[in-house]
């Protein structure tokens, strides 16, 4: 899902309840395609199926909205390359780079993301997370490559955003990366090397609720916070029923796994 997911308004769902988040849909007018969604929450909200990123058109209140890219829904359109962070050259599943005192732990990522659940939108719809996004450098740059406004990224789907902001707060945000969208975010730690699929603590997480496991089918990102080896994981996510919420989910869901090269 992308940066802040808007509230499931009239859309089209491919429906599937397994307790992960949505697949799929567009916001009308100048929206852009934002990976991420509003995640229902079970037993309160509405099955979660496909929401919002790829190919369902939702008609916000009040008419057409001038949102980035990320919040419209272009599946197909070229990719442009994000700035690539300072990344060790180990391929796979996280690599075996030797460890240095310089940089936080997995620990440390997941202990700063827990201390953030609670957190929820106001009844305006955003929170700190969409607002110290809006400030960063790289608000601008994802303008730039998206088009929108940055005061668009307000009223945007902010499950990224919150993963940029734990990656930004610990110092790490070169193994972070920073983004609004998804889609390039999973990118981003693909073409770094340091994309998998095996579930490590602290490991970002991305997610397709269709199952398709596809880079550009995903809807939503978060943060390992445990493998329980039975088929789920424990996470750590923001916009998760409109708040900073722990998950557990089912693997089957995800796409794939971005590595931050944590000091061990």
């Amino acid at each position: 899902m992308n940066g802040k997911h808007r509230k499931p308004r009239p859309l089209t769902v491919a429906a599937r309840t397994t307790g992960a988040l949505v697949a799929g849909a567009a916001l009308v007018g100048t929206v852009a395609a934002t990976a991420q969604a509003a995640v229902p929450v079970p037993g309160k909200d509405a099955p979660q199926g496909a929401l919002s990123v790829a190919g369902t058109a939702v008609q916000p209140k009040g008419g057409p909205v001038d949102l980035p890219r990320e919040l419209k829904v272009q599946r197909d359109e070229p990719k442009t390359d994000a700035p690539k962070a300072d990344v060790p050259s180990k391929k796979g599943d996280g690599g075996t780079d030797a460890p240095s005192t310089g940089r936080p732990t997995a620990h440390d990522a997941i202990r700063l993301a827990e201390s953030q659940v609670g957190i929820s939108e106001s009844r305006h719809g955003n929170t700190k997370f969409q607002d110290w996004y809006m400030t960063t450098d790289r608000a601008r740059e994802t303008v730039r490559r998206d088009g929108g406004s940055v005061g668009a990224y307000r009223g945007a789907n902010w499950c990224d955003m919150f993963v940029s902001w734990v990656g930004e707060k610990i110092g790490f945000s070169d193994q972070f990366g920073s983004d609004a969208w998804t889609v390039e975010h999973a990118d981003w730690f693909k073409e770094n090397g340091r994309w998998g699929t095996r579930p490590k603590p602290g490991a970002i997480v991305f997610f397709d609720w269709s199952g398709g496991g596809s880079i550009n089918g995903i809807e939503h990102v978060g943060m390992v916070v445990k493998d329980n080896r039975n088929g789920t994981i424990d996470t750590v996510e923001g916009n998760a029923g409109n708040a900073v919420r722990k998950e557990t989910r089912d693997t089957g869901s995800v796409v794939g796994y971005g590595y931050p090269n944590y000091r061990r």
